[in-house]
């Protein structure tokens, strides 16, 4: 849980750093996922890989193993794929909503 949190952190983190920097949200999001993409996906396979000795063994822990690798997998998916699109959809309707609301204030 915390490796999916600290990477969907940098992603969301990147995003908003380029989105200050030229205003798109959807342009952010496309370049933060871009940009994070190789630091998350080895962050997740240097864990899966410590994961699969343990998911192979005949232990009562392989249970665990192989639950970290499939959580992994699935978090880092998300991070990589439905943060951003959130980020998007979220940034972007602040952004419609707040020139909406300037337009009427004029």
């Amino acid at each position: 849980m915390g490796t999916a949190t600290a990477n969907t952190v940098l992603v969301v983190d990147f995003a908003r750093a380029r989105l200050v920097e030229h205003g798109d949200a959807v342009a952010a999001a496309i370049e933060a996922g871009h940009a994070r993409i190789r630091p998350v996906l080895m962050t997740a396979l240097a864990m899966i890989v410590g994961m699969f000795p343990m998911s192979l063994s005949n232990t009562t822990n392989a249970p665990l193993g192989r639950a970290v690798i499939g959580g992994l997998i699935v978090a880092t998916v998300t991070t990589l794929v439905f943060v951003p699109c959130v980020f998007a959809i979220i940034h972007g309707g602040l952004a419609r909503r707040s020139s909406q609301s300037q337009e009427h204030a004029t």
